[in-house]
């Protein structure tokens, strides 16, 4: 390390014991060791220090080229990263989880589902011909009751339209 030889530790130890003295040496020794053990552990944590940044660099740089070549080799078009795109995907599950909580709701108003259920408008009925349900309804020979409202009486006659043009 330093290229000291058995002469000058020989030629230091004396000036030591002369400069010191016996008395006071072990203390300077202890405190010698002390700061060596300090500077050698600060040193090997440099040490580290630039390992770990030149081994990050080089991975840096190992990715860099692994991308370069993956993107320009492997797909030069882009196709694959197109095929893989789920984001149609996902938001056709998230409407559906969305639907799906929304229909099993317990506190959702089910006299209101089961009344857009029962009601079919005849503008959304691609099968529905007015002209043709009009010309063939035969009149109640006698009406049972009176309807509660007009959606039951709405549905009861869209739906005799229905079964008047399916048996003409």
């Amino acid at each position: 390390m330093f290229d000291i030889g058995w002469q000058e530790l020989f030629v230091l130890a004396v000036l030591a014991i002369i400069v010191i003295g016996p008395k006071d040496l072990p203390r300077a020794i202890r405190t010698v060791t002390h700061w060596v053990r300090k500077a050698r552990g600060m040193a090997r944590d440099l040490q580290d220090g630039l390992d770990d940044m030149v081994r990050e660099a080089d991975l840096d740089d190992i990715k860099k080229q692994a991308n370069s070549i993956m993107s320009d080799d492997m797909d030069p078009a882009g196709t694959i990263a197109r095929e893989l795109d789920m984001s149609d995907e996902q938001q056709d599950w998230t409407k559906a989880v969305e639907e799906f909580k929304e229909s099993t709701d317990p506190d959702r108003d089910l006299e209101e589902d089961i009344n857009d259920a029962m009601i079919v408008e005849p503008e959304d009925d691609p099968d529905f011909d007015a002209d043709a349900a009009l010309d063939t309804a035969e009149p109640d020979p006698a009406p049972a009751a009176a309807p509660d409202s007009d959606a039951d009486s709405a549905a009861d006659s869209i739906a005799e339209a229905k079964a008047s043009k399916a048996n003409g």
